[in-house]
């Protein structure tokens, strides 16, 4: 019984896409997206603050769907504006959160996602968490057809 347990989850882990991996520098993200001709996709968010933004990194940045969409077609970026002293940032890594959110955050939104083309300019932003994280991912795929 173990044995089957055992064969099923590692037949079930070969359809299943890996977790995509955040960055958190912008100019090492747009050098990957040139390289590799994909969109970035930046997320704002407040990590120990922000409701919206930890809902969304738990439950639509999860998901597999997103997953095959990110591997295939992205180049993620986080910028992390957390609040609590205990999770501040380095100074480097702030400035470079700073500067992204001059270039694409002046209104201050959390949490805000913006896809970015590999010349660095905007091609859509959500505001919020999504309504559905199902076509929240869809409207992202299409975008990115969209704009192929």
């Amino acid at each position: 019984m173990r044995i089957a347990i055992a064969l099923l989850l590692i037949i079930s882990s070969a359809f299943m896409s890996p977790t995509p991996e955040w960055g958190h520098n912008y100019n090492e993200a747009l050098q990957k997206a040139q390289k590799e001709h994909k969109f970035i996709l930046v997320n704002f968010s407040g990590s120990d603050w922000c409701g919206p933004c930890i809902r969304l990194h738990k439950e639509v940045f999860v998901m597999t769907d997103f997953a095959k969409v990110a591997n295939e077609k992205l180049v993620l970026l986080n910028a992390d504006f957390p609040r609590a002293k205990k999770n501040q940032l380095p100074a480097a890594q702030q400035k470079l959160n700073d500067n992204l959110a001059d270039k694409y955050n002046d209104k201050g939104v959390f949490p805000l996602t913006v896809l970015v083309d590999q010349n660095g300019k905007v091609v859509k932003s959500w505001e919020g968490f999504p309504a559905s994280p199902i076509e929240f991912i869809a409207d992202l795929q299409q975008t990115i057809q969209d704009h192929q």
